[in-house]
């Protein structure tokens, strides 16, 4: 993982806030921190940006893209569908993207689940202790996806 730093001044007539815009838009972003900081000379926003090397960018772009729709039952893509949506919202409370949270591929193996789970969770390829002790209350807590799960089984 690599780091970039930007210090944008209060005052900045926009140059600095759009090459930072740039950089956010065209760089796999894991983390950015911010922080407004005063010196004597005025006000700035610091922000720290971790993203994926390019490395990582070129192997994750060459992989097919599955369509979830086809390859899931329908009771099971709505459930996929409903995991979505809780994705996007805690990615937009956490301030992070929302592959961050769960990738699809996640999403998809926790949306054939009978009922998801701590341990159930920890089962799915790509989800690990650190994921599910950010992340699993978001959908464990909601009732909405493991009240139909005997559905989708």
């Amino acid at each position: 993982m690599q780091i970039k730093l930007f210090t944008i001044s209060i005052g900045d007539g926009g140059a600095a806030l759009q090459e930072m815009n740039l950089f956010l838009k065209t760089h796999k972003i894991m983390e950015v921190e911010q922080k407004l900081t005063s010196t004597k000379n005025g006000a700035n926003w610091c922000f720290c940006a971790r993203f994926l090397e390019e490395a990582f960018n070129v192997a994750t772009a060459s992989r097919p893209k599955v369509d979830y729709r086809q390859a899931l039952d329908e009771p099971t893509f709505r459930k996929f569908a409903r995991l979505r949506e809780i994705r996007k919202k805690v990615a937009a409370a956490e301030g992070l993207s929302a592959f961050i949270v769960f990738t699809d591929e996640e999403l998809a193996g926790l949306a054939k689940l009978d009922e998801i789970t701590i341990n159930s969770m920890l089962g799915i390829k790509g989800i690990g202790e650190k994921k599910v002790e950010r992340f699993a209350h978001y959908f464990i807590e909601n009732p909405e996806i493991n009240e139909t799960a005997g559905a989708v089984a």
